[in-house]
């Protein structure tokens, strides 16, 4: 579907500004035309707002106080100055009114292609997660970082990748605010680094949101061929189907009461079943639990 906001681009400039003129010439002589019988001086409303987007405030406002003078002009009632100076202010405030709407929206587009550009060109990695824990964009840093195994963090669950800043988005009832950790990452690959991370919790809506900027300053090899992984491999508990279903779902950042909807489980049964997840893990915390589940069982998820 066409947009309206579309008409206010830079290349339909002219094409606007002279079927504007267009549209008032047609109005005044309808107006002429038309003068014992019905008044047109209101039309003048909708050029003048689509020219609105070009032109400097100075010309909107004489712009307007033209278009007032056409239609006193040619209107069947006797001449007002309180009337003229009223649709003076009509036509030139609706002008301004949204010569000021695409004004900033212009200056909303270019501050978003601005930092598009910074985001995309900054050496550090840099994304942002949205309320449900998933990875909602990310630059091309951030992609070589964490190297994921289908090639895009787009959609991925960043407890997948870093496992603590999930839980930032648990914060919802307090206010916005702004962190810094260090903390243990893992890429698609299996390897693990520890990380800096600068991260804020900010509000889209009611939906909170985290934007954080990565920096790996170690990498520790833990894939599957190495002796390290393979004695890990031999020495982690054996899970159940229930257990391994539960903790899929925890890696993926979903809480208990939606853990049981997805496995149409009680939420009893959840947090029972973490816990025998927290004793076979030797763990105390969901974090360090997505933690040992990345690093023990991630053949398994």
């Amino acid at each position: 579907m066409w947009r309206l906001e579309r008409a206010w681009e830079e290349p339909n400039r002219t094409p606007v500004l002279l079927s504007s003129g267009v549209v008032i010439a047609v109005i005044a002589l309808a107006d002429w035309w038309t003068k014992p019988f019905v008044a047109f001086g209101v039309l003048y409303l909708f050029p003048i707002m689509l020219a609105a987007g070009f032109l400097p405030r100075r010309v909107i406002a004489l712009l307007g106080a033209g278009c007032a003078v056409l239609a006193e002009v040619f209107s069947s009632l006797e001449r007002s100055p309180v009337r003229l100076s009223f649709e003076t202010l009509a036509l030139a405030g609706c002008g301004l009114f949204v010569a000021e709407l695409v004004r900033n929206r212009r200056l909303t587009l270019q501050g978003q292609v601005r930092l598009k550009a910074l985001v995309e060109t900054s050496p550090a990695a840099i994304v942002t997660v949205d309320e449900r824990g998933f990875i909602e964009l990310a630059n091309q840093a951030a992609v070589a970082m964490m190297a994921p195994r289908d090639g895009t963090l787009l959609g991925n669950p960043i407890s997948a990748f870093l496992p603590e800043l999930h839980h930032a988005l648990r914060w919802e009832e307090a206010p916005q605010f702004r962190a810094t950790m260090q903390c243990r990452g893992h890429r698609g690959n299996g390897e693990s680094f520890t990380a800096d991370v600068w991260f804020s919790t900010y509000k889209e809506g009611p939906a909170p949101k985290v934007a954080a900027i990565i920096v790996d300053t170690g990498s520790e090899s833990s894939g599957n061929g190495s002796p390290a992984a393979a004695s890990d491999a031999t020495e982690r508990a054996a899970l159940s189907g229930r257990e391994l279903g539960v903790l899929r779902l925890v890696v993926q950042g979903l809480s208990n009461k939606e853990i049981a909807a997805r496995m149409e489980i009680s939420e009893s049964t959840v947090k029972n079943t973490l816990q025998q997840l927290f004793g076979k893990t030797n763990v105390r915390t969901r974090a360090q639990l997505v933690r040992e589940a990345l690093e023990q069982y991630r053949d398994l998820l």
